[in-house]
């Protein structure tokens, strides 16, 4: 499969302003639980085997980098009959230590999202908001230093795009996903820099009045190809410095490196046959 789209603006590495990580603070699910036993995406297909052992010692080397790299992270306790609750992105949205919690678009994960309110009352979180409307948390929705992007299109809600932003007190910029393999935003985009709107995504899994605002908000954003989409390379998480995404997204390496930041490549291989990597197996709690 070859690229059809053009790489991020490059520029010389002396140009570049200095990164900087920033400590963050996580809430991973272990997949203790892992199978896939139905299909909700096109990743997902039971007819696979999945090697729990195997996927539980590339989710701990996912969690032991975080720590190594000064980051805080917290864990929430994995139910039975729950198998992709290892994607713990898709259970809330945290920004300013507000909670807006996840309403699945499918059954098989509509018990998640209890589990996940659960946790936070049980820390201590008291502005916690059960939604009205569809959103799969971190799975569709992205925090950027000047506004929450929110994707739309194959599960969350357009409704609860003003849901969000009443709650939250931020602009939300709503953006239409169009290809069934990006079915969330964060397969299709990430925020490499919270502080200053720096992001990196694929124009072909958006549609065109899409692609247009984005090209509008974040001129300089890092655009990635068809290779590098597909090996789930944008489900990425980074601290301002550090952008931890599938290691086999090799063609984002460079560009990243270009533009001062550090790309640590991941193996998720086994958690990718639920269509997730590292960005969703990574709920950041915004406090």
């Amino acid at each position: 499969m070859g690229s059809n789209c053009p790489r991020g603006t490059r520029k010389e590495p002396s140009l570049q302003p200095p990164r900087r990580a920033t400590p963050r603070r996580y809430l991973m699910c272990p997949p203790a639980h892992f199978e896939v036993t139905y299909s909700i995406n096109p990743w997902m297909d039971p007819a696979k085997p999945v090697d729990v052992p195997l996927a539980v010692a590339q989710w701990e080397d996912l969690r032991d980098r975080y720590r190594a790299l000064g980051h805080t992270v917290e864990e929430l306790t994995p139910r039975r009959g729950l198998p992709d609750m290892v994607f713990a992105a898709n259970g809330a949205t945290v920004v300013d230590g507000r909670v807006l919690g996840a309403r699945f678009a499918f059954r098989e994960r509509e018990a998640e999202a209890e589990a996940h309110l659960d946790w936070f009352r049980a820390s201590g979180f008291d502005r916690v908001h059960e939604p009205v409307h569809i959103n799969e948390g971190e799975g569709d929705f992205a925090v950027t230093a000047s506004y929450v992007l929110a994707g739309r299109g194959f599960r969350a809600s357009p409704l609860s795009h003003g849901e969000a932003q009443e709650f939250f007190g931020r602009p939300v910029i709503g953006l239409d996903l169009v290809d069934p393999r990006y079915y969330h935003l964060d397969t299709a985009l990430a925020v490499l820099d919270d502080a200053t709107d720096q992001v990196m995504y694929h124009p072909p899994a958006f549609s065109p009045g899409s692609r247009e605002v984005l090209r509008r908000l974040f001129p300089d954003a890092l655009l990635a190809g068809d290779d590098d989409a597909a090996a789930l390379g944008l489900n990425a998480v980074s601290d301002g410095l550090h952008v931890l995404l599938p290691q086999s997204a090799t063609g984002l390496f460079d560009p990243l490196r270009e533009r001062g930041y550090e790309p640590i490549g991941m193996d998720l291989s086994e958690l990718l046959k639920g269509g997730g990597s590292v960005k969703c197996c990574t709920q950041e709690l915004r406090v």
